[in-house]
């Protein structure tokens, strides 16, 4: 199969493990302040049969002189519009916090606008759209800001341990924020695919309950797995989360 050369693509879409003979494409939608290379692990971890596609939003790493996008929808309009060219085999979506919410309306988006249902939707960290938390994170100083990402530990240790650097890239990070925290689902159809939530035990930004809601959003089949405590368990918990949706991929390909 041919692969997708168009600049818009190229702009959104890292190709870290190339692997043109699999039979679905992971799309993986990183948390806030995150890039697509911090899923180069599961690029690297996931069985032959799946192709890894990372996502980097604009305004950080190669994309860092791009305007930032502070929308939810805005984000999922234009991860859609770059995915399209990926689309000729299946697609499934991987999100961690704010990226599950990316990931579920760049899934709808996909069922709406062209039919196609996705393998699975994986969402982990992040409470269902119906669970709302009236959260106001982005609207902290820069010090607030900081406290915030490290106290869940989810941006990588030799920048947190590097003031200057951290500083720089607190726009990008404020501008997640205000996705996430200002993002209202619009009504709609619920998902046909089926759908994995995964969650940390004691998880600040969402409870067991919440993550379990994501079964209101797909008519399709619903699980939820729980994992070791924290935010970003999914470090921790590689290795059975790669198999988690491993599982569940080989499944959705082969009915």
């Amino acid at each position: 199969m041919n692969t997708p050369t168009t600049t818009e693509s190229s702009l959104w879409i890292r190709r870290f493990q190339p692997r043109p003979d699999s039979s679905v494409r992971l799309v993986c939608l990183p948390h806030a302040g995150g890039s697509a290379s911090f899923y180069l692990p599961v690029a690297r971890a996931m069985p032959d049969f799946a192709e890894v596609l990372c996502v980097q939003y604009p305004g950080r790493q190669d994309r860092h002189a791009e305007p930032l996008i502070d929308s939810v929808p805005e984000l999922a309009d234009q991860v859609f519009t770059a995915l399209l060219p990926w689309a000729d085999r299946p697609l499934a979506f991987f999100g961690h916090s704010m990226g599950a919410s990316v990931a579920y309306e760049v899934a709808r988006r996909f069922e709406r606008e062209k039919g196609i249902v996705a393998a699975a939707l994986f969402a982990s960290g992040r409470r269902a759209p119906s669970a709302y938390r009236h959260e106001t994170v982005h609207l902290r100083d820069d010090d607030g800001l900081i406290e915030e990402v490290k106290s869940l530990s989810g941006t990588d240790t030799r920048l947190l341990g590097d003031e200057e650097v951290l500083r720089m890239v607190l726009p990008a990070i404020r501008a997640d924020y205000r996705a996430a925290e200002t993002y209202v689902p619009e009504p709609g159809e619920r998902l046909r695919c089926p759908v994995l939530a995964m969650v940390g035990t004691e998880d600040p930004k969402v409870t067991v309950a919440e993550a379990a809601a994501w079964a209101e959003h797909t008519e399709g089949p619903f699980d939820l797995r729980v994992f070791s405590p924290g935010h970003f368990y999914l470090v921790r918990d590689h290795a059975e989360v790669i198999e988690a949706m491993a599982d569940r991929l080989r499944s959705a390909i082969a009915t």
